[in-house]
């Protein structure tokens, strides 16, 4: 969409380039959070996690014995492995720091950052609908919808970008 298509359906072209801003400030601190959950999994003895939660689930669990989050939660830590938590912390390392270099690379507006961003989040995209289709979760659709706004947003900027670029190797006079 063009600002001028984007005008005419009451869309703001500095909105959009807020829309951009935050959605990649929100991919950085996403990706800040999993390193840092990545190292907490390599740090912390499965069995001292799974008291952890137990610990912080109990007052929600007295008060509704039925709570689906609370008890998805304990039932994941309680069958958590060594080899399972080193798989999780290589994983949330691993997909956190992409993550941070995309989110830097799309602030900085370097070229290469945005049609990797696009592969990457549209990845990201197609797993999470097929998780969907497996386990429908509302806090998984918010995600993807979140990630399709972003992905717009990324082509947006990098096809304006491209237009604003002169094309290499032409003098103007």
């Amino acid at each position: 969409m063009t600002d001028r298509h984007a005008a005419r359906h009451g869309l703001d072209p500095r909105t959009i380039d807020r829309v951009f801003t935050a959605g990649v400030i929100l991919k950085a601190i996403d990706g800040l959070l999993e390193v840092a959950g990545g190292i907490l999994f390599a740090a912390v003895d499965p069995r001292t996690l799974n008291a952890a939660v137990r610990f912080l689930t109990a007052n929600e669990l007295s008060e509704d014995p039925g709570d689906v989050v609370a008890n998805a939660i304990r039932r994941m830590s309680a069958h958590l492995t060594s080899d399972m938590a080193a798989f999780a912390a290589a994983y949330l390392v691993a997909h956190g720091v992409v993550k941070l270099l995309l989110a830097a690379g799309l602030i900085r507006r370097r070229m290469w950052a945005f049609p990797t961003a696009l592969v990457v989040l549209g990845a990201f995209v197609v797993y999470q609908s097929y998780r969907f289709a497996i386990g429908p979760s509302l806090a998984l659709a918010v995600l993807t919808v979140a990630d399709l706004v972003v992905i717009w947003a990324v082509w947006r900027e990098f096809r304006l970008m491209r237009q604003a670029r002169p094309a290499a190797g032409v003098v103007k006079p």
